[in-house]
């Protein structure tokens, strides 16, 4: 699984020309955080066919950077993201972004992107 790093300009209309991009080409988002701090803003996506992502943000000509993502399954209570944040932080891997991709009962299944993927793994195994 990979996500979909897009910087752009805080105004009006930046989300639907990424959403139109990706609409026109059939890709479906399984996943989308965003946020702004101050002029910029920042849209982070997981779609269902990377692939078909990738060429339809390349043809819309937004820049992107995307890199693969890791997944963890983990019980929907309190102290669980505690416990991963804390094995990767305590092993010098940085948390870049974490999306919610699937609930399934009383289980969370979360994607991170992290500085060091192999390095990861092995810490969540």
């Amino acid at each position: 699984m990979r996500d979909f790093a897009i910087h752009l300009t805080h105004r009006p209309g930046e989300l639907a020309r990424i959403a139109h991009a990706l609409s026109r080409a059939q890709v479906n988002i399984k996943s989308v955080a965003g946020m702004t701090v101050g002029s910029q803003g920042l849209i982070r996506i997981i779609a269902d066919d990377v692939e078909a992502a990738r060429k339809a943000l390349q043809e819309g000509h937004i820049p992107f950077e995307d890199n693969e993502v890791i997944t963890v399954l983990l019980e929907n209570k309190a102290g669980e993201l505690e416990d991963v944040a804390a094995k990767l932080g305590n092993n010098g891997i940085n948390l870049n972004a974490l999306y919610v991709v699937g609930l399934e009962g009383d289980l969370v299944e979360l994607a991170l992107s992290v500085d060091d993927v192999k390095k990861a793994k092995k810490v969540l195994e």
